[in-house]
């Protein structure tokens, strides 16, 4: 009897003990400040490429840009290795990765680095953006997850490699020859594995678009 009234008491205390409180992460956590560096870099990339076609400038530029990306791996590695995940940063790594990227490209085809045909390359990876942003998006009104795969990581890799011989431009040429032209291969392969990967994540998330709300 006094076991069962005990196992009872035990029962009816874990019911009335609220639960613990979450974590508040601050805003101002090293990860988080690291994503408001990327964000940063964006109007200093821009405002470089701006300027007229000095080398001392698009090394500033490619400066940035590679300290920006950087931050792009190290923001969410400290995240986790110090439980410093926050809601905060899950919304504003993906939107720095995004204007940083969409910033470049744009400012690229503006002064003719990225030209011709390597112009569709820059298309296929804005409007992948675009249209992934908007699946998750939707996806997460349905609490559904959409994880980011090994090949996405590798195609995030090789789109900022691009980016930066192409930011480094006519500074990278006097140093290594070719600099744009490894660029511009570098963003076609970027570009053909966005198309997969785009393709990927539409397929995982494809049953849902076709679901009827109830």
């Amino acid at each position: 009897m006094k076991l069962v009234d005990a196992a009872a008491l035990a029962m009816f205390l874990r019911t009335m003990t609220p639960d613990s409180p979450k974590r508040r992460i601050s805003p101002l956590a090293l990860p988080n400040i690291l994503t408001y560096g990327r964000i940063a870099a964006v109007p200093v990339v821009v405002a470089c490429l701006f300027w007229p076609a000095d080398i001392w400038v698009r090394w500033v530029a490619f400066g940035a840009f590679a300290l920006a990306a950087i931050t792009d791996y190290f923001d969410g590695y400290l995240a986790r290795a110090w439980g410093q995940q926050s809601s905060l940063g899950r919304m504003l790594d993906p939107i720095a990765d995004k204007l940083l990227v969409s910033a470049c490209l744009l400012m690229l085809t503006a002064d003719n680095t990225i030209r011709s045909w390597s112009l569709w390359a820059a298309i296929v990876i804005l409007c992948r953006e675009i249209l992934v942003s908007g699946l998750r998006e939707f996806l997460a009104e349905l609490r559904v997850s959409v994880p980011v795969t090994r090949l996405a990581k590798w195609k995030t890799t090789a789109q900022l490699l691009a980016i930066g011989f192409l930011l480094a431009g006519p500074a990278g040429e006097t140093i290594l020859p070719g600099t744009v032209n490894i660029g511009l291969v570098l963003l076609w392969i970027s570009a053909v594995v966005t198309l997969y990967t785009g393709y990927d994540y539409f397929r995982s998330g494809v049953r849902h678009l076709l679901e009827d709300p109830q």
